[in-house]
C-alpha cells in the first residue's frame, strides 16, 4: 500500500502579557497550557478522532524528553500504549536512503547527476521511460516522472489475499514500466515510491551491499539507534508494539499488523519515537553529512497540487520535506504511513527541537478522515516545535523530563 503523505499547518500557542506601567507591576493574562500539557491534549485529540492508539515524544533543546500516550495498543485486551513502542517506519525510511546516497556522493562513489542508466542499464525502459534521461537527484526529489504503481489493498478481502505477498525490487520497477511517465524528467513533481526502489538498487550496485546494510553501518550503528531495525519479510514486530488497524469503512476496522510490506527493502523498517527524534536531530545538526551536501538535501521544489492539500506550503528536497511553522520559519520532516501505522515528525532547522507522533490506526476510508487525521497530527508537531513561541529554533522553553 503506497504511503499517503499527510500534514496540516496549525495555529501556535500564544501567551499574552499585560504590563501595568503606573505601578510598574506586571500583570499576566491567564497563560495557556504548558508545552507538556499541550502535548497531552494534542495526543488525546488524535485519539478522539477514533484512532485506536497514539504515542508522541518531544525533545527539547537541552535534550530532555516529554512523552504522551492515548488510547489502547490492543482493542481486544485494552492494553495501554507504550511510550517506547515499536512501529513500522514506512516512508520515513526514504530519509535514511537519501542520507546514504549523499554520503556516497561525498565519498566520490556516485554523483547526483549520474543517470539511472549508468547504474542500472536497461532497467528503466519502455513506454516512454528512459533511464538515460533520469538522474539520481531526480529520483531523490520525486521529479523523475516515473509513474508509481506499487501493489496495495483497499478492502479487507484484498488485505487478506495480499498481506503475505513478497515482491522483489525488479518486479516492482517492472510494474511501473508498464506506464508512460507522468511527465518528462525534471518537469514536474509526483511522489514515486518506485523511484526509491531504484535508489536501493543503485546503492547496492555502487557498494556491493543492500541499502539496509549500508543504513545500518553508516547511520544506525554510529548514532546508537539500536531500536531501528530492518525486518525484511518478517511478519513480527519487536515488543512492545501496538496492534495496527485499518479503517476500511463503517463497521470495517481490521487488524492489519500481520503483513509483509509490499516494498520490503524500503518499508520493512521498524523504529521508536525516541530513535526517530534522534535520527532527525543528528541529520539536521550536521552529524551525518558534510555541510555542502546537507545544503543540497535542503534545496527544495514545490510539491504538486494534490499533496499541497496535505502539506500546505510544503516543499520537497532530497528525501526531506520542508514545511512552514505557524510561529515563523520552517521545519524538516518525512512522515510515513503503511500497514495501519501512520507517523508524523519534525525537527527545527538547527536540529535543536524535535517531535514525533505515531498512530496505530489509519483512517483511510474517506478523504475527509485522512485529512482529519493528518490535521490533528500536524497540529501536534507544529505546537511542539513552536513551544515557547520560538522562531526558527531560538528561544524555546524546555519541556519537563519524562
Amino acid at each position: 500500500m503506497s504511503p499517503t503523505l499527510r500534514k496540516h499547518l496549525a495555529l501556535a500557542l500564544g501567551v499574552a502579557m499585560l504590563f501595568a506601567t503606573e505601578v510598574a507591576t506586571a500583570v499576566a493574562q491567564p497563560a495557556g497550557p504548558s508545552p507538556a500539557e499541550r502535548l497531552r491534549q494534542d495526543t488525546e485529540a488524535i485519539h478522539a478522532l477514533g484512532i485506536s492508539g497514539v504515542q508522541a515524544r518531544v525533545v527539547a533543546p537541552d535534550g530532555r524528553h516529554s512523552v504522551a500516550t492515548s488510547g489502547t495498543a490492543d482493542l481486544n485486551t485494552g492494553r495501554p500504549v507504550s511510550p517506547d513502542g515499536y512501529f513500522r517506519m514506512a516512508s520515513t525510511s526514504k530519509t535514511l536512503v537519501a542520507t546514504v546516497v549523499l554520503q556516497l556522493e561525498a565519498e566520490g562513489r556516485l554523483s547526483l547527476d549520474d543517470t539511472v542508466e549508468h547504474w542500472l542499464p536497461g532497467v528503466v525502459r519502455g513506454n516512454g521511460n528512459d533511464g538515460s534521461r533520469i538522474t539520481v537527484r531526480q529520483l531523490l526529489q520525486h521529479t523523475s516522472g516515473i509513474h508509481d504503481d506499487l501493489p496495495g489493498y483497499s478492502t479487507p478481502e484484498e488485505y487478506y489475499q495480499q498481506r503475505h505477498d513478497v515482491y522483489e525490487p525488479e518486479r516492482l520497477v517492472a510494474r511501473a514500466m508498464v506506464h508512460a511517465p507522468d511527465f518528462p524528467p525534471g518537469e514536474g513533481w509526483a511522489y514515486s515510491n518506485t523511484g526509491y526502489v531504484l535508489l536501493d538498487m543503485v546503492v547496492k550496485r555502487a557498494t556491493g551491499h543492500p541499502a539496509h546494510q549500508e543504513i545500518e553501518d553508516r547511520i544506525l550503528r554510529p548514532l546508537g539507534l539500536d531500536r531501528t531495525r530492518w525486518l525484511g519479510t518478517s511478519l513480527t514486530l519487536p515488543r512492545p508494539h501496538a496492534r495496527a488497524y485499518q479503517l476500511f469503512g463503517p463497521g470495517s476496522r481490521v487488524d492489519v499488523t500481520d503483513q509483509i510490506p509490499v516494498d520490503h527493502e524500503n518499508l520493512s523498517w521498524v523504529t521508536t519515537t525516541r530513535d526517530e527524534n534522534d535520527f532527525l536531530r543528528a541529520l539536521l545538526a550536521g552529524r551525518l553529512l558534510p555541510t555542502r551536501l546537507l545544503a543540497e538535501m535542503k534545496r527544495t521544489v514545490p510539491v504538486n497540487a494534490e499533496v499541497q492539500r496535505l502539506w500546505p506550503g510544503g516543499r520537497y528536497g532530497l528525501g526531506l520535506v520542508e514545511r512552514p511553522l505557524s510561529c515563523g520559519g520552517t521545519y524538516w520532516s518525512h512522515e510515513g504511513g503503511d500497514g495501519g501505522y501512520i507517523t508524523l515528525n519534525g525537527v527545527t532547522d538547527d536540529g535543536r527541537r524535535s517531535a514525533a507522533v505515531s498512530m496505530s490506526e489509519a483512517r483511510g476510508d474517506t478523504p475527509e478522515h485522512i485529512l482529519d487525521q493528518e490535521n490533528a497530527a500536524s497540529a501536534l508537531i507544529d505546537h511542539a516545535l513552536c513551544a515557547g513561541g520560538h522562531r526558527g529554533g531560538a528561544g524555546e522553553l524546555p519541556l519537563p523530563g519524562e
